[in-house]
């Protein structure tokens, strides 16, 4: 994979290139100490992984996000553990190092924006995993990795994607053995989410789309470690 470093800070960077270089399917191209230097860079070369500062001269590394065109892995570096809860966007962000940082949690992170580059091969090359689900008579084509989230109220389970929601009676302890277990969490006795989705999480919300779902307390550990928080 190849990757960037964006970081104003003399020390960190050296940190970053120095674990980069244990990890022999990392490549290390450039190191930027602005946003504004790697915005050209980004507009006309190909890269797998960014590892971006926060708290940046010209711009706020999240702000520096918004401006990406089809923005890579993401891993945010910051000295404030708030920013990993509280704007936690997994559509970019793969995750958070909070600095200091050891290797292996930096490690962590690399094997996660792996493993997400890896689940977005699969849907690109159409290896799709599928269920078809029997709904008032009619089957219906459901991709595993495009399901949002999935809710049960009473006896009925509802499988929400970007385009379908579909509802019939079942029970959500039948989904957890169907669903791909690196990319789905259960995050309430009523809720099941897919992270890929997952946008940001505030105090006991986790936000899909445009969908609020409530974090279980008995969940919330699980949820954060799953999600290398």
């Amino acid at each position: 994979m190849t990757c960037i470093i964006i970081e104003d800070e003399i020390p960190a960077q050296k940190i970053l290139k120095n674990f980069i270089a244990k990890i022999p399917s990392l490549e290390l191209i450039d190191t930027f100490n602005a946003a504004i230097e790697a915005n050209s860079f980004l507009n006309s070369n190909a890269v797998d992984v960014v590892f971006l500062d926060i708290n940046l001269p010209d711009m706020s590394g999240l702000d520096f996000i918004k401006t990406i065109k089809n923005p890579p892995a993401i891993i945010m570096t910051t000295a404030y553990s708030e920013y990993a809860v509280n704007s936690f966007e997994l559509d970019t962000i793969v995750d958070y190092l909070v600095k200091p940082f050891s290797f292996d949690r930096f490690l962590k992170a690399v094997n996660k924006a792996k493993e997400r580059m890896e689940v977005a091969d699969v849907i690109q090359e159409d290896n799709e995993e599928v269920i078809f689900l029997n709904v008032d008579k009619t089957l219906h084509k459901i991709v595993l990795n495009k399901i949002l989230f999935i809710e049960s109220e009473r006896n009925y389970i509802t499988v929400v994607t970007e385009n379908q929601r579909l509802s019939y009676i079942d029970a959500l302890k039948n989904w957890n053995a169907k669903l791909p277990e690196k990319t789905f969490i259960q995050v309430h006795k009523s809720f099941i989410i897919n992270s890929l989705f997952v946008s940001k999480i505030s105090g006991n919300f986790i936000f899909i789309k445009d969908n609020k779902i409530p974090i279980g307390r008995t969940f919330k550990q699980e949820l954060l470690a799953k999600l290398g928080i």
